[in-house]
């Protein structure tokens, strides 16, 4: 799918283009034509000096206005919160690939070529710093919450981080949670199947169903969130789902379309005025806080009651929070903070991808094909072993990153670095916020063949070696990088690819329409209207 208007939204959104050699390359410290100024601080290798062997200067780098609070109220005007990766992209168009912005209270470079988010990662530090969510932050302080790693920097977020690394990112965590995100997926598979067959058109058996599925998908994170996190199951497929869940969804909707508008804006003053939209924030925040409580709370009841029983009650996985409680390294405040922060990190996170995926396996059929065959041999050949069925079905892993790659669901990755460094021939001095810029990234020619095809295929090896800006590194950062990646992410990329392999099993997938997604960002990219799919049982 190669055609481009410039007027479509998304898949099939204009891609940063290629440029002449006036424009950008991909080599870090690219040659930028004009007169090269002076930099002080930074020592600049041979290769990435300017024709006269000198850097130009941090002023120098294209900007897109200096007045910070103009800079604001034309956000507000023309709406850019809600379309900020558009403008990314059309910004990087006009500016080439690396520039200046300052909104408000917040002043970055932002970038999206491999080879400079390479440097950028490069220059980091021991203790990477993103930028602070303030809102979230001025939360935790006014209610007295303690703040969980999301939230922390320096060695208290190492020392934390660690702790955590333990029941969420390392191989023998993931092996002791992928059976019950693969319970929740096979359930949501069942539930789907009695609904098509309920609801359905078509002979029995072979019934077809067209619906939004984002209110099961939502369902489906939250509940499989719950099992890993908590340990319990919370009924979200019965034909009567809690009132409590869906209010907890809506709070984590609130407070993310709450966030991006305070980033910018004094949250200080916001605060003393009792402003609606700090208020409507910290409310959400408020009621998902009350919803891990009382989770929490039973959590650790569970935890006292197989305690008592000895031996015979320790025996089953209690999820990650049984987890921390029953080896005592984090306090009990410390681990409320984190669980808190990864519930509410848990659900739109995952459920918002998966309408992207279903949609664009629903709208190129060879690909959902190629894909279902790989799933079904790996299944048959897995022995019902989850796990062992996802290592031999790569094809899942790259359907959800060619997803994130088009649908990146935050925009982008923010690092301070801790030394100055040289980024398309300006000087970057420390401690200067740089965004890697993820949704023009994957879209850019320059970086990808054939950029607005979805091809899960191009993540194979063979495949990644010969691809363009840089060879394989730092093109798919979707859950972050490093040290300071996304401490969810085992969770999150196996709850998606699980869900993906057992609808694949069960059903084939079309829709209505293959028009492109219309997209918005709150805090993290998303559909403006959800996509209808249609459910065919195989």
């Amino acid at each position: 799918m190669t055609a481009v208007s410039s007027q479509s939204s998304h898949h099939t959104g204009a891609g940063v283009r290629a440029r002449s050699a006036r424009g950008f390359r991909t080599a870090a410290g690219a040659v930028v034509d004009g007169k090269v100024g002076a930099c002080k601080g930074a020592e600049v290798p041979e290769s990435k000096k300017g024709v006269d062997g000198q850097v130009r200067s941090f002023e120098e780098i294209p900007h897109t206005g200096r007045n910070s609070w103009v800079n604001l109220l034309r956000f507000w005007r023309e709406d850019r919160f809600r379309h900020l990766h558009k403008h990314m992209e059309r910004t990087f168009n006009s500016l080439g690939p690396i520039y200046r912005e300052h909104v408000g209270t917040q002043s970055s470079v932002n970038i999206m070529l491999p080879s400079d988010i390479s440097e950028l990662f490069r220059s980091e530090g021991l203790h990477p710093r993103r930028m602070t969510l303030q809102p979230w932050a001025t939360h935790r302080e006014t209610r007295q919450h303690g703040k969980g790693v999301f939230l922390k920097n320096g060695e208290e977020w190492r020392a934390d981080r660690l702790l955590l690394n333990k029941e969420v990112m390392m191989s023998e965590a993931v092996r002791r949670f992928i059976p019950l995100l693969d319970e929740v997926a096979q359930d949501f598979c069942h539930m789907m199947q009695t609904k098509v067959e309920r609801e359905g058109r078509g002979e029995r058996g072979k019934r077809s169903l067209t619906i939004n599925p984002s209110p099961d998908l939502f369902r489906f994170a939250l509940e499989a969130s719950c099992h890993v996190l908590y340990g319990e199951r919370i009924g979200l497929f019965s034909s009567s789902p809690s009132l409590e869940s869906q209010k907890f969804i809506w709070a984590v909707e609130r407070m993310l379309a709450t966030t991006p508008p305070l980033l910018y804006l004094p949250h200080r003053l916001l605060l003393h005025l009792g402003a609606p939209l700090w208020t409507q924030h910290a409310s959400a925040w408020d009621h998902i806080f009350t919803h891990a409580e009382e989770r929490i709370q039973r959590g650790y009841q569970r935890l006292s009651h197989s305690q008592s029983r000895g031996p015979e009650g320790g025996g089953r996985y209690k999820g990650v929070l049984g987890q921390l409680m029953a080896k005592g390294q984090l306090s009990l405040e410390l681990i409320k903070a984190n669980i808190t922060e990864l519930m509410a990190g848990a659900v739109d996170t995952t459920a918002v991808p998966l309408q992207f995926a279903l949609f664009e396996l629903g709208r190129n059929p060879e690909v959902q094909q190629r894909v279902r065959q790989q799933v079904q041999e790996s299944w048959a050949q897995a022995g019902g072993d989850p796990q062992k069925a996802l290592q031999e079905a790569p094809l899942l892993k790259g359907t959800i990153r060619e997803t994130l790659r088009l649908y990146p669901v935050g925009t982008t990755v923010q690092r301070y670095p801790v030394k100055d460094i040289v980024l398309q021939n300006y000087h970057i001095p420390a401690g200067t916020m740089v965004q890697a810029c993820l949704y023009p990234l994957g879209r850019s020619a320059e970086v990808f063949e054939d950029p607005l095809r979805f091809d899960p295929g191009r993540w194979g090896k063979s495949r990644e070696e010969g691809q363009r800006g840089g060879g394989t590194g730092f093109r798919s950062l979707a859950f972050g990088f490093g040290a300071r990646q996304c401490v969810g992410r085992r969770i999150a990329e196996n709850e998606m690819q699980l869900l993906l392999m057992h609808i694949l099993l069960g059903f084939d997938l079309s829709v209505p329409s293959s028009e492109d997604i219309k997209t918005m960002c709150t805090l993290i990219l998303m559909p403006e209207t959800p996509p209808k799919i249609t459910f065919t049982k195989l």
